[in-house]
Protein backbone atom coordinates (compact mmCIF):
# COMPACT_ATOMS: atom_id res chain seq x y z
CA UNK A 1 0.00 0.00 0.00
CA UNK A 2 1.17 3.42 -0.65
CA UNK A 3 2.33 5.93 2.16
CA UNK A 4 -0.75 8.12 1.82
CA UNK A 5 -3.20 5.28 2.36
CA UNK A 6 -4.65 6.72 5.42
CA UNK A 7 -4.75 10.45 3.85
CA UNK A 8 -9.04 11.09 2.88
CA UNK A 9 -10.26 11.71 -0.17
CA UNK A 10 -12.29 14.42 -0.71
CA UNK A 11 -15.70 14.41 -2.92
CA UNK A 12 -17.23 17.58 -3.71
CA UNK A 13 -21.50 17.09 -3.76
CA UNK A 14 -23.24 14.52 -2.50
CA UNK A 15 -25.95 13.78 -4.80
CA UNK A 16 -26.25 10.44 -6.21
CA UNK A 17 -22.96 10.04 -7.73
CA UNK A 18 -21.22 11.94 -4.55
CA UNK A 19 -23.27 9.40 -2.65
CA UNK A 20 -22.25 6.49 -3.93
CA UNK A 21 -18.26 6.94 -4.73
CA UNK A 22 -18.25 8.08 -1.00
CA UNK A 23 -19.88 4.72 0.10
CA UNK A 24 -17.58 2.61 -2.29
CA UNK A 25 -14.57 4.38 -0.82
CA UNK A 26 -15.28 3.73 2.34
CA UNK A 27 -16.53 0.42 2.03
CA UNK A 28 -12.60 -0.46 0.97
CA UNK A 29 -11.29 1.03 4.19
CA UNK A 30 -10.34 4.68 2.59
CA UNK A 31 -11.38 7.16 4.65
CA UNK A 32 -13.33 10.19 3.00
CA UNK A 33 -14.41 13.93 3.84
CA UNK A 34 -17.49 14.34 1.70
CA UNK A 35 -18.43 18.03 1.28
CA UNK A 36 -22.23 19.23 0.58
CA UNK A 37 -23.45 23.15 0.05
CA UNK A 38 -26.94 22.32 1.23
CA UNK A 39 -28.42 23.39 3.10
CA UNK A 40 -26.22 26.21 3.65
CA UNK A 41 -26.37 27.12 -0.35
CA UNK A 42 -29.47 25.66 -1.73
CA UNK A 43 -30.08 25.27 -6.07
CA UNK A 44 -32.66 26.19 -8.26
CA UNK A 45 -34.54 22.92 -7.55
CA UNK A 46 -33.15 21.18 -4.41
CA UNK A 47 -36.19 21.23 -1.79
CA UNK A 48 -34.27 20.13 1.37
CA UNK A 49 -30.54 18.92 2.65
CA UNK A 50 -30.61 15.18 2.11
CA UNK A 51 -27.78 13.31 0.08
CA UNK A 52 -29.00 12.30 -3.36
CA UNK A 53 -32.29 14.11 -3.43
CA UNK A 54 -34.63 12.90 -6.76
CA UNK A 55 -35.00 16.35 -7.81
CA UNK A 56 -37.28 15.10 -11.15
CA UNK A 57 -38.80 11.71 -11.34
CA UNK A 58 -39.45 9.41 -8.45
CA UNK A 59 -37.88 6.54 -11.32
CA UNK A 60 -35.45 4.78 -11.98
CA UNK A 61 -36.50 3.23 -15.17
CA UNK A 62 -36.98 -0.18 -15.80
CA UNK A 63 -35.71 -3.02 -13.74
CA UNK A 64 -35.71 -5.95 -16.29
CA UNK A 65 -32.17 -7.11 -17.00
CA UNK A 66 -32.74 -9.15 -20.10
CA UNK A 67 -34.94 -6.40 -21.79
CA UNK A 68 -33.35 -3.26 -20.85
CA UNK A 69 -29.97 -1.62 -21.06
CA UNK A 70 -31.20 0.22 -17.84
CA UNK A 71 -31.82 -3.00 -15.84
CA UNK A 72 -29.20 -4.29 -16.87
CA UNK A 73 -26.88 -1.40 -15.03
CA UNK A 74 -29.46 -2.28 -12.21
CA UNK A 75 -27.97 -5.96 -12.09
CA UNK A 76 -24.64 -4.26 -12.49
CA UNK A 77 -25.20 -1.83 -9.50
CA UNK A 78 -26.46 -4.29 -7.20
CA UNK A 79 -23.93 -6.86 -8.00
CA UNK A 80 -20.86 -3.88 -7.20
CA UNK A 81 -22.59 -3.17 -3.48
CA UNK A 82 -24.35 0.24 -4.98
CA UNK A 83 -25.70 2.09 -1.83
CA UNK A 84 -28.24 3.65 -4.22
CA UNK A 85 -29.39 1.00 -5.43
CA UNK A 86 -29.70 -0.53 -2.13
CA UNK A 87 -31.75 2.35 -0.73
CA UNK A 88 -34.04 2.07 -3.94
CA UNK A 89 -34.71 -1.56 -3.46
CA UNK A 90 -35.52 -0.78 0.66
CA UNK A 91 -38.34 1.92 -0.65
CA UNK A 92 -39.79 0.40 -3.54
CA UNK A 93 -42.91 1.64 -4.51
CA UNK A 94 -45.64 -0.05 -7.30
CA UNK A 95 -44.51 0.99 -10.82
CA UNK A 96 -45.28 -1.78 -12.83
CA UNK A 97 -42.02 -2.73 -14.51
CA UNK A 98 -40.00 0.01 -13.21
CA UNK A 99 -38.13 0.18 -10.17
CA UNK A 100 -39.52 3.85 -8.44
CA UNK A 101 -38.67 4.96 -5.05
CA UNK A 102 -40.53 6.77 -2.06
CA UNK A 103 -38.19 9.81 -2.75
CA UNK A 104 -38.39 11.07 0.70
CA UNK A 105 -37.75 7.46 2.52
CA UNK A 106 -34.88 7.20 -0.08
CA UNK A 107 -32.89 10.01 0.34
CA UNK A 108 -33.17 9.93 4.01
CA UNK A 109 -32.16 6.29 4.12
CA UNK A 110 -28.88 7.03 1.64
CA UNK A 111 -28.10 10.33 4.22
CA UNK A 112 -28.46 8.51 7.10
CA UNK A 113 -25.89 5.67 5.83
CA UNK A 114 -23.55 7.90 4.69
CA UNK A 115 -23.56 9.83 8.32
CA UNK A 116 -23.55 6.72 10.22
CA UNK A 117 -20.42 5.13 8.24
CA UNK A 118 -17.24 5.87 10.76
CA UNK A 119 -14.74 6.32 7.53
CA UNK A 120 -16.89 9.52 6.11
CA UNK A 121 -16.81 13.10 7.12
CA UNK A 122 -19.62 15.40 6.49
CA UNK A 123 -18.79 19.14 5.54
CA UNK A 124 -21.58 21.23 4.89
CA UNK A 125 -20.19 23.80 3.02
CA UNK A 126 -20.00 25.20 -0.59
CA UNK A 127 -16.53 24.75 -2.07
CA UNK A 128 -16.24 28.03 -3.83
CA UNK A 129 -12.82 27.64 -5.83
CA UNK A 130 -10.35 25.16 -7.13
CA UNK A 131 -9.66 22.75 -4.09
CA UNK A 132 -6.28 23.73 -2.44
CA UNK A 133 -3.09 21.64 -3.27
CA UNK A 134 -3.17 19.93 -0.05
CA UNK A 135 -6.40 18.02 -1.18
CA UNK A 136 -4.42 15.92 -3.49
CA UNK A 137 -6.92 13.24 -4.42
CA UNK A 138 -10.63 15.19 -5.59
CA UNK A 139 -14.07 13.47 -7.11
CA UNK A 140 -16.12 16.71 -7.87
CA UNK A 141 -19.43 15.19 -8.18
CA UNK A 142 -21.33 18.41 -8.89
CA UNK A 143 -24.05 17.55 -11.08
CA UNK A 144 -25.74 19.65 -13.78
CA UNK A 145 -25.99 22.75 -11.89
CA UNK A 146 -22.86 23.10 -10.49
CA UNK A 147 -22.57 26.45 -8.21
CA UNK A 148 -21.73 29.35 -10.59
CA UNK A 149 -18.78 30.21 -8.21
CA UNK A 150 -17.00 26.63 -8.17
CA UNK A 151 -18.10 26.26 -12.32
CA UNK A 152 -16.24 29.26 -13.03
CA UNK A 153 -13.46 28.29 -10.87
CA UNK A 154 -13.47 25.19 -13.31
CA UNK A 155 -13.70 27.45 -16.62
CA UNK A 156 -10.79 29.20 -15.51
CA UNK A 157 -9.00 25.48 -15.20
CA UNK A 158 -10.22 23.79 -18.44
CA UNK A 159 -11.50 26.85 -20.67
CA UNK A 160 -14.97 27.89 -21.10
CA UNK A 161 -15.84 26.12 -24.49
CA UNK A 162 -15.00 22.98 -22.56
CA UNK A 163 -17.73 23.54 -19.91
CA UNK A 164 -20.74 23.91 -21.37
CA UNK A 165 -23.93 25.94 -19.95
CA UNK A 166 -25.73 25.19 -22.87
CA UNK A 167 -26.95 21.96 -23.36
CA UNK A 168 -28.42 21.49 -26.99
CA UNK A 169 -29.25 18.00 -27.81
CA UNK A 170 -31.03 16.31 -31.23
CA UNK A 171 -32.66 13.02 -30.76
CA UNK A 172 -30.50 9.98 -31.34
CA UNK A 173 -31.63 7.08 -32.93
CA UNK A 174 -30.78 3.50 -33.21
CA UNK A 175 -29.52 2.57 -37.31
CA UNK A 176 -31.26 -0.44 -37.57
CA UNK A 177 -34.64 0.75 -36.98
CA UNK A 178 -34.70 3.59 -40.15
CA UNK A 179 -35.77 2.25 -43.08
CA UNK A 180 -32.91 1.91 -45.90
CA UNK A 181 -35.73 1.30 -48.48
CA UNK A 182 -36.55 4.97 -48.35
CA UNK A 183 -33.37 6.17 -46.96
CA UNK A 184 -30.06 6.24 -48.47
CA UNK A 185 -26.19 6.67 -47.36
CA UNK A 186 -24.15 10.07 -49.03
CA UNK A 187 -22.34 13.17 -47.81
CA UNK A 188 -23.40 16.17 -49.00
CA UNK A 189 -21.57 16.81 -52.55
CA UNK A 190 -19.76 13.19 -51.49
CA UNK A 191 -17.59 14.93 -49.76
CA UNK A 192 -15.31 12.64 -47.97
CA UNK A 193 -14.03 15.07 -44.95
CA UNK A 194 -11.70 13.52 -42.40
CA UNK A 195 -11.95 10.31 -42.00
CA UNK A 196 -14.92 10.42 -44.04
CA UNK A 197 -16.18 8.24 -47.06
CA UNK A 198 -17.85 10.35 -48.76
CA UNK A 199 -21.11 7.94 -47.62
CA UNK A 200 -21.47 9.59 -43.55
CA UNK A 201 -24.84 10.43 -43.43
CA UNK A 202 -27.98 9.00 -43.34
CA UNK A 203 -30.80 11.20 -45.59
CA UNK A 204 -34.66 10.63 -45.21
CA UNK A 205 -35.83 12.53 -48.28
CA UNK A 206 -39.47 15.01 -48.08
CA UNK A 207 -41.24 16.09 -51.07
CA UNK A 208 -42.98 19.63 -50.81
CA UNK A 209 -46.01 18.28 -49.38
CA UNK A 210 -44.73 16.39 -46.39
CA UNK A 211 -42.39 19.41 -45.99
CA UNK A 212 -45.50 21.65 -45.28
CA UNK A 213 -47.09 19.62 -43.61
CA UNK A 214 -43.92 18.54 -41.09
CA UNK A 215 -43.33 22.49 -40.58
CA UNK A 216 -46.68 22.95 -40.26
CA UNK A 217 -47.43 20.18 -37.36
CA UNK A 218 -43.81 21.06 -35.68
CA UNK A 219 -45.36 24.84 -35.20
CA UNK A 220 -48.33 23.31 -33.86
CA UNK A 221 -46.40 20.76 -31.50
CA UNK A 222 -46.74 21.18 -27.77
CA UNK A 223 -43.17 22.30 -26.17
CA UNK A 224 -41.72 22.72 -23.40
CA UNK A 225 -40.76 25.95 -21.30
CA UNK A 226 -37.48 27.25 -20.00
CA UNK A 227 -37.68 26.79 -16.45
CA UNK A 228 -36.83 29.87 -15.05
CA UNK A 229 -33.56 29.36 -14.05
CA UNK A 230 -33.10 28.61 -17.67
CA UNK A 231 -32.23 31.82 -18.85
CA UNK A 232 -29.33 31.31 -21.14
CA UNK A 233 -30.62 33.04 -24.38
CA UNK A 234 -30.54 31.10 -27.80
CA UNK A 235 -27.92 30.80 -30.03
CA UNK A 236 -27.48 30.87 -33.79
CA UNK A 237 -25.90 28.18 -34.00
CA UNK A 238 -27.96 25.69 -32.01
CA UNK A 239 -31.92 27.13 -31.97
CA UNK A 240 -34.32 24.77 -31.39
CA UNK A 241 -36.09 23.47 -35.10
CA UNK A 242 -39.08 24.82 -34.06
CA UNK A 243 -38.27 28.53 -33.56
CA UNK A 244 -35.98 28.47 -37.00
CA UNK A 245 -39.87 26.89 -38.15
CA UNK A 246 -41.87 30.27 -36.61
CA UNK A 247 -39.43 32.15 -38.83
CA UNK A 248 -40.65 31.22 -41.99
CA UNK A 249 -41.88 28.39 -44.29
CA UNK A 250 -38.81 28.23 -46.54
CA UNK A 251 -36.04 28.41 -43.20
CA UNK A 252 -35.67 24.67 -41.93
CA UNK A 253 -34.96 23.50 -45.65
CA UNK A 254 -32.58 26.60 -45.98
CA UNK A 255 -30.90 25.23 -42.95
CA UNK A 256 -30.84 21.99 -41.23
CA UNK A 257 -33.08 20.25 -43.78
CA UNK A 258 -31.41 21.61 -46.78
CA UNK A 259 -32.09 18.79 -49.82
CA UNK A 260 -28.72 20.51 -52.02
CA UNK A 261 -25.48 18.31 -52.78
CA UNK A 262 -27.53 14.74 -52.38
CA UNK A 263 -29.27 12.48 -54.76
CA UNK A 264 -31.98 9.84 -53.83
CA UNK A 265 -30.83 6.53 -55.74
CA UNK A 266 -34.11 4.68 -55.16
CA UNK A 267 -35.62 7.87 -57.10
CA UNK A 268 -32.81 9.86 -58.59
CA UNK A 269 -34.60 11.63 -61.26
CA UNK A 270 -36.87 13.41 -58.16
CA UNK A 271 -35.45 16.22 -56.54
CA UNK A 272 -36.63 16.16 -52.79
CA UNK A 273 -37.82 19.39 -51.72
CA UNK A 274 -35.79 18.83 -48.04
CA UNK A 275 -34.01 15.89 -46.54
CA UNK A 276 -33.02 15.40 -42.99
CA UNK A 277 -29.87 13.93 -41.95
CA UNK A 278 -28.64 11.58 -39.57
CA UNK A 279 -24.97 11.25 -38.43
CA UNK A 280 -23.07 8.48 -37.01
CA UNK A 281 -22.84 9.01 -33.40
CA UNK A 282 -20.59 6.32 -31.96
CA UNK A 283 -17.81 4.29 -33.18
CA UNK A 284 -20.18 1.52 -33.18
CA UNK A 285 -22.36 2.60 -36.07
CA UNK A 286 -25.35 1.52 -33.56
CA UNK A 287 -26.29 4.84 -33.23
CA UNK A 288 -27.26 8.36 -35.03
CA UNK A 289 -28.08 11.47 -34.72
CA UNK A 290 -30.57 13.62 -36.44
CA UNK A 291 -28.60 16.38 -37.22
CA UNK A 292 -29.59 20.00 -36.52
CA UNK A 293 -32.75 18.58 -34.88
CA UNK A 294 -31.80 20.18 -31.40
CA UNK A 295 -35.66 20.87 -29.68
CA UNK A 296 -38.26 21.85 -27.36
CA UNK A 297 -40.87 19.63 -28.36
CA UNK A 298 -42.37 17.78 -25.31
CA UNK A 299 -41.19 13.81 -25.51
CA UNK A 300 -44.73 12.19 -26.69
CA UNK A 301 -44.73 15.04 -29.54
CA UNK A 302 -41.08 14.90 -30.65
CA UNK A 303 -42.12 10.92 -31.69
CA UNK A 304 -45.07 11.81 -33.45
CA UNK A 305 -43.77 13.89 -35.48
CA UNK A 306 -40.32 12.54 -36.17
CA UNK A 307 -42.84 9.55 -37.25
CA UNK A 308 -43.72 11.43 -40.19
CA UNK A 309 -40.62 11.52 -41.78
CA UNK A 310 -40.20 9.10 -44.56
CA UNK A 311 -37.47 6.30 -43.37
CA UNK A 312 -38.45 6.78 -39.73
CA UNK A 313 -41.78 5.77 -39.67
CA UNK A 314 -40.62 3.03 -37.14
CA UNK A 315 -37.82 5.07 -35.96
CA UNK A 316 -36.91 4.22 -32.43
CA UNK A 317 -34.87 6.21 -30.02
CA UNK A 318 -31.91 5.91 -27.97
CA UNK A 319 -33.07 9.71 -26.42
CA UNK A 320 -34.72 12.33 -27.64
CA UNK A 321 -34.21 16.19 -28.29
CA UNK A 322 -33.68 18.58 -25.95
CA UNK A 323 -32.57 22.07 -25.06
CA UNK A 324 -31.95 23.64 -21.94
CA UNK A 325 -29.05 24.97 -18.64
CA UNK A 326 -26.68 22.50 -18.09
CA UNK A 327 -22.87 22.27 -16.77
CA UNK A 328 -21.12 19.23 -18.96
CA UNK A 329 -18.07 18.49 -19.06
CA UNK A 330 -16.42 17.86 -22.89
CA UNK A 331 -15.21 14.86 -21.10
CA UNK A 332 -13.51 12.71 -24.50
CA UNK A 333 -11.39 15.51 -24.99
CA UNK A 334 -10.91 16.46 -20.94
CA UNK A 335 -10.51 13.02 -19.08
CA UNK A 336 -8.74 9.92 -19.46
CA UNK A 337 -10.11 6.43 -19.30
CA UNK A 338 -9.45 6.66 -15.06
CA UNK A 339 -12.12 9.99 -15.36
CA UNK A 340 -9.42 11.79 -13.74
CA UNK A 341 -9.02 15.49 -15.43
CA UNK A 342 -5.84 15.52 -17.74
CA UNK A 343 -4.59 19.10 -16.68
CA UNK A 344 -4.70 18.32 -13.37
CA UNK A 345 -4.81 14.63 -12.68
CA UNK A 346 -5.80 14.60 -8.55
CA UNK A 347 -8.99 15.79 -9.80
CA UNK A 348 -11.18 13.01 -10.60
CA UNK A 349 -15.21 13.65 -12.25
CA UNK A 350 -18.36 11.79 -11.53
CA UNK A 351 -21.79 11.80 -12.39
CA UNK A 352 -24.11 14.55 -14.70
CA UNK A 353 -20.82 16.47 -14.97
CA UNK A 354 -19.71 13.63 -16.74
CA UNK A 355 -22.24 13.45 -19.72
CA UNK A 356 -24.45 10.82 -18.55
CA UNK A 357 -28.28 11.28 -18.16
CA UNK A 358 -29.86 9.47 -15.31
CA UNK A 359 -29.79 8.70 -11.52
CA UNK A 360 -28.93 5.50 -12.13
CA UNK A 361 -26.22 6.48 -14.86
CA UNK A 362 -24.73 9.08 -12.18
CA UNK A 363 -24.74 6.47 -9.15
CA UNK A 364 -22.83 4.66 -11.45
CA UNK A 365 -19.95 6.29 -12.81
CA UNK A 366 -20.05 7.58 -9.42
CA UNK A 367 -19.56 4.17 -7.92
CA UNK A 368 -16.89 3.64 -11.19
CA UNK A 369 -14.89 7.26 -9.90
CA UNK A 370 -14.75 5.82 -6.30
CA UNK A 371 -13.10 2.35 -6.60
CA UNK A 372 -10.56 4.27 -8.92
CA UNK A 373 -10.24 6.34 -6.59
CA UNK A 374 -9.69 4.14 -3.70
CA UNK A 375 -7.23 1.82 -6.02
CA UNK A 376 -5.18 4.53 -6.52
CA UNK A 377 -5.02 5.62 -2.83
CA UNK A 378 -4.26 2.04 -1.73
CA UNK A 379 -1.46 1.94 -4.54
CA UNK A 380 -3.23 -1.48 -6.01
CA UNK A 381 -3.90 -1.49 -9.44
CA UNK A 382 -7.23 -0.21 -10.98
CA UNK A 383 -9.06 -2.31 -13.95
CA UNK A 384 -11.67 -0.46 -15.83
CA UNK A 385 -14.95 -3.15 -16.10
CA UNK A 386 -15.44 -4.56 -19.50
CA UNK A 387 -17.20 -2.16 -22.77
CA UNK A 388 -19.64 -5.02 -23.26
CA UNK A 389 -21.34 -4.22 -19.64
CA UNK A 390 -24.01 -1.65 -19.00
CA UNK A 391 -21.24 0.22 -17.47
CA UNK A 392 -18.35 -0.46 -19.07
CA UNK A 393 -20.61 0.86 -22.02
CA UNK A 394 -21.36 3.92 -20.27
CA UNK A 395 -17.83 4.71 -19.19
CA UNK A 396 -16.86 4.44 -22.44
CA UNK A 397 -19.03 6.51 -24.32
CA UNK A 398 -18.23 9.30 -21.25
CA UNK A 399 -14.44 8.92 -22.19
CA UNK A 400 -13.66 8.21 -25.71
CA UNK A 401 -16.98 6.35 -27.23
CA UNK A 402 -17.30 9.82 -28.96
CA UNK A 403 -17.10 11.06 -32.29
CA UNK A 404 -15.53 14.53 -33.90
CA UNK A 405 -18.06 16.18 -35.99
CA UNK A 406 -16.46 17.46 -39.48
CA UNK A 407 -17.17 21.20 -39.04
CA UNK A 408 -13.99 23.09 -37.47
CA UNK A 409 -13.13 19.32 -35.54
CA UNK A 410 -15.64 19.88 -32.55
CA UNK A 411 -16.40 17.71 -30.54
CA UNK A 412 -20.27 15.95 -30.85
CA UNK A 413 -19.81 14.56 -27.38
CA UNK A 414 -23.69 15.09 -25.69
CA UNK A 415 -25.48 13.79 -22.26
CA UNK A 416 -26.91 10.43 -22.72
CA UNK A 417 -28.36 7.45 -20.98
CA UNK A 418 -27.39 4.17 -20.78
CA UNK A 419 -28.89 1.93 -23.79
CA UNK A 420 -28.29 -0.61 -26.17
CA UNK A 421 -26.33 1.17 -28.72
CA UNK A 422 -23.64 1.68 -26.49
CA UNK A 423 -22.81 -1.53 -26.39
CA UNK A 424 -20.50 -3.20 -28.57
CA UNK A 425 -21.98 -5.94 -31.77
CA UNK A 426 -22.62 -8.93 -30.94
CA UNK A 427 -20.42 -11.25 -33.21
CA UNK A 428 -22.42 -13.23 -35.70
CA UNK A 429 -25.97 -14.06 -36.27
CA UNK A 430 -28.88 -14.31 -34.13
CA UNK A 431 -30.98 -17.53 -34.49
CA UNK A 432 -33.92 -19.60 -32.88
CA UNK A 433 -33.12 -22.46 -31.30
CA UNK A 434 -34.18 -24.66 -34.18
CA UNK A 435 -31.75 -22.53 -36.39
CA UNK A 436 -34.34 -19.83 -38.28
CA UNK A 437 -33.16 -16.56 -39.26
CA UNK A 438 -35.48 -14.82 -36.24
CA UNK A 439 -36.76 -10.97 -37.65
CA UNK A 440 -38.61 -7.93 -36.35
CA UNK A 441 -39.54 -8.28 -32.79
CA UNK A 442 -38.27 -11.56 -32.51
CA UNK A 443 -35.11 -10.80 -33.68
CA UNK A 444 -34.97 -7.27 -31.24
CA UNK A 445 -36.08 -9.69 -28.17
CA UNK A 446 -33.10 -12.18 -28.92
CA UNK A 447 -30.86 -9.61 -29.35
CA UNK A 448 -31.36 -8.14 -26.16
CA UNK A 449 -31.34 -11.69 -24.06
CA UNK A 450 -27.95 -12.15 -25.87
CA UNK A 451 -26.66 -8.57 -25.03
CA UNK A 452 -27.61 -8.92 -21.35
CA UNK A 453 -26.08 -12.43 -20.94
CA UNK A 454 -22.51 -11.44 -22.39
CA UNK A 455 -22.93 -8.43 -19.92
CA UNK A 456 -23.46 -10.72 -16.97
CA UNK A 457 -20.97 -13.27 -18.18
CA UNK A 458 -17.98 -10.52 -18.65
CA UNK A 459 -19.02 -8.81 -15.25
CA UNK A 460 -18.78 -11.43 -13.42
CA UNK A 461 -15.10 -12.65 -15.01
CA UNK A 462 -14.22 -9.08 -14.80
CA UNK A 463 -14.82 -9.22 -10.81
CA UNK A 464 -13.14 -12.53 -10.74
CA UNK A 465 -9.77 -10.25 -11.78
CA UNK A 466 -10.14 -7.50 -9.08
CA UNK A 467 -9.42 -9.42 -5.34
CA UNK A 468 -9.03 -6.67 -3.05
CA UNK A 469 -11.34 -4.48 -5.31
CA UNK A 470 -14.50 -6.75 -6.17
CA UNK A 471 -17.66 -6.91 -4.63
CA UNK A 472 -18.54 -8.92 -1.97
Amino acid sequence: MSDKSQEPIHIIGAGLAGAEAAWQIAQLGVRVILHEMRPVRSTPVHQGADFAELVCSNSFRADDAVASAIGILHREMRRLGSLIMACADAHQVPAGGALAVDRLGFASHVTKTIEACPLIEIVRDEVETLPPEDWDQVIVATGPLTSPSLAGALKSLIGEEDLAFFDAIAPIVYRDSIDMSQAWFQSRYDKKGPGGSGADYINCPLDKAQYVAFVEALIAAEKIEFKTFEDTPYFDGCLPIEIMAERGIETLRHGPMKPFGLTNPHAPQVKAYAIVQLRQDNHLGTLYNMVGFQTKLKHAAQVELLRTIPGLEKAQFARLGGLHRNSFLNSPKLLDQMLRLKAAPHLRFAGQITGCEGYVESAAIGLIAGRLAAAERLGLPASLPPATTAIGALLHHITGGHLETIEAGRSSFQPMNVNFGLFPPLLGQIAAPDGKKLRGPDKAAAKKRALSARAGADLDAWLGTLAPLAAE
